[in-house]
């Protein structure tokens, strides 16, 4: 799971660096990114993020209690229910596009916005796809399969960079060519995919309404309060998008790719950790048994720290070359990524922060409990708005005298979830009757001292290295990634934190011999 998400992640960064290198960084890329706010508020509304979330763990209880026939069923109604309100939401987006996007965007030029609005809604049925494929892939981690949902993020990242290097060619302007990348993408790897991955576990579609059906009423309890609340994850990009069209041109842009590189390591170990216990853990709770479910989170969250730290650590340390490696090719100017630089710095704050958050949340989904986050994810949204305005007059102009104000986002964004997760850590130790926190902190605390020493070294390591050309740069820059891992495994291993264990039983997988004929 790690390993795909990994990959995904990657393919993430190198779609990014296609659009950059081809189109620069300015109006077209920050049209391209606001025509995501339209789909970006449907899978908001209707709460796609916590329906697979919300079905998991009931359709996991039927599979181990061997109901399995229920558990068709609430596949059939839930996806037939879902349908109906997602072509609904899509239909009604594609109509009402024009007057969302003047408002959304409302400090870009008013000529802009007929390009925001051809690729919004040439993207929004790919919500669709993200909405049922989400369920879909539910399904399969349901039944401990998780390949066939790791390749899905992939496939929809290399239709993007089709869509930039091949499709642009095509339309005009050619940035549109990423929307149509996008929308093929998203139907291959997130729909007919994991459809047939379902398929193939013996899962047949027939429509129903059966709202009476087991386990149905609880999906949508589930949900409900996620599409009541605000919670901070769910329109932290979007209410961040809102307020940077009022800023120059280029920082729409600059938010999403320092945010997608923060979002590294929250993919690569939050992620993926995440979804990979969310069985594990609904398991326990649906068989009563807690202790194993106390220790999986505990588990969990001290893998996560471990992980996420030295991350941390290195992108706050080397933001600058990270930026130019990523991002420097092509029509982009070296000035154009400044922004993108001091962002990303600011946004490796909440790292930890936003790793630990989808665990926390899924042990709550898992206990079928999904209120009291909501309402904890819907303060914080709150706390993160009202410290943009305060901290906003404290970042002055630049040299060319355009405002820095921008950089309270990322900055109160990391606040506002580091905040999030000490109040969903305190509730789900009460729900879930404690957990060892000690250990928790060990790690954190253990853990930092390794990640600083790790990230010291690689910024003199980098400051020091030459790196007279890019290819050069790059080879210097893997190298120092490398070394700066394993300062801080050694530190790590010398401060005698179990969690080393995980990378010494990895590299034995690695080097293990392949089995004889």
């Amino acid at each position: 799971m790690a390993g795909s998400l990994a990959l995904s992640r990657v393919l993430g960064i190198l779609r990014d660096t296609a659009m950059t290198a081809k189109f620069g960084i300015g109006p077209h890329t920050d049209a391209y990114r606001l025509a995501f706010a339209i789909p970006d508020l449907i899978f908001f509304l209707v709460a796609g993020g916590a329906l697979s979330t919300a079905f998991i763990p009931i359709f996991s209880s039927f599979i181990h209690t061997e109901r399995e026939d229920d558990a068709w069923e609430l596949f059939n109604v839930v996806v037939t229910v879902m349908s109906i309100a997602v072509i609904a939401m899509i239909g009604l987006a594609w109509i009402f596009a024009p007057w969302l996007i003047e408002h959304f965007a409302a400090g870009k030029p008013h000529e802009l916005f007929p390009l925001i609005v051809r690729m919004a809604r040439i993207v929004l049925p790919a919500q669709y796809a993200f909405f049922i494929g989400g369920l879909l892939i539910g399904t399969l981690y349901a039944r401990q399969r998780f390949l066939l949902p790791g390749l899905a993020p992939n496939i929809y990242n290399v239709g993007i960079i089709f869509g930039a290097l091949v499709l642009s060619a095509f339309v005009s302007p050619g940035i549109v060519g990423m929307s149509w990348g996008a929308l093929v993408g998203a139907i291959l790897g997130s729909l007919i995919l994991p459809l047939w991955g379902v398929y193939r576990l013996g899962g047949r579609y027939r429509p129903s309404l059966n709202l009476k059906a087991p386990g149905v009423g609880s999906v949508f309890k589930l949900m409900l309060p996620v599409v009541l609340g605000l919670s901070l994850p769910a329109v932290y990009g979007l209410i961040m998008q809102s307020l940077g069209s009022f800023y120059a041109a280029g920082i729409n842009t600059a938010l999403d790719l320092s945010n997608k590189l923060m979002q590294a390591p929250l993919g690569v170990f939050g992620q993926s950790l995440a979804l990979a216990a969310f069985p594990a853990l609904s398991q326990f709770f649906a068989q009563k048994r807690m202790d194993m479910f106390r220790d999986q989170l505990a588990s969990s969250m001290r893998t996560v720290l471990y992980l996420s730290l030295p991350a941390t650590a290195l992108l706050a340390a080397l933001s600058g070359p990270i930026v130019r490696v990523a991002f420097g090719y092509g029509h982009t100017a070296p000035s154009d990524l400044n922004p993108t630089a001091h962002c990303l710095q600011v946004f490796s704050i909440g790292i930890c922060a936003w790793c630990l958050h989808p665990v926390l949340m899924r042990s709550f989904y898992a206990m079928h409990k999904s209120a009291m986050p909501i309402i904890i994810g819907t303060l914080t949204t709150f706390v993160f708005v009202g410290l943009y305005f305060v901290l906003r007059p404290l970042f002055p102009p630049d040299a060319n005298g355009d405002s820095t104000g921008y950089l309270a986002m990322p900055l109160s964004g990391s606040l506002a979830a580091i905040l999030m997760v000490f109040g969903l850590g305190a509730l789900a130790y009460k729900d879930a009757g404690g957990f060892d926190v000690k250990s928790v902190l060990v790690t954190f605390l253990k853990g930092s001292v390794a990640a600083a020493l790790c990230g010291v070294f690689g910024y003199f390591t980098f400051k020091f290295s030459p790196h007279e050309n890019r290819w050069g740069t790059i080879f210097i820059f893997l190298i120092i990634f490398s070394l700066s891992g394993w300062v801080y495994y050694f530190v790590t291993k010398w401060l005698g934190m179990p969690e080393t264990a995980y990378v010494a039983k990895a590299f034995k997988r690695v080097k293990r011999p392949a089995p004889g004929p």
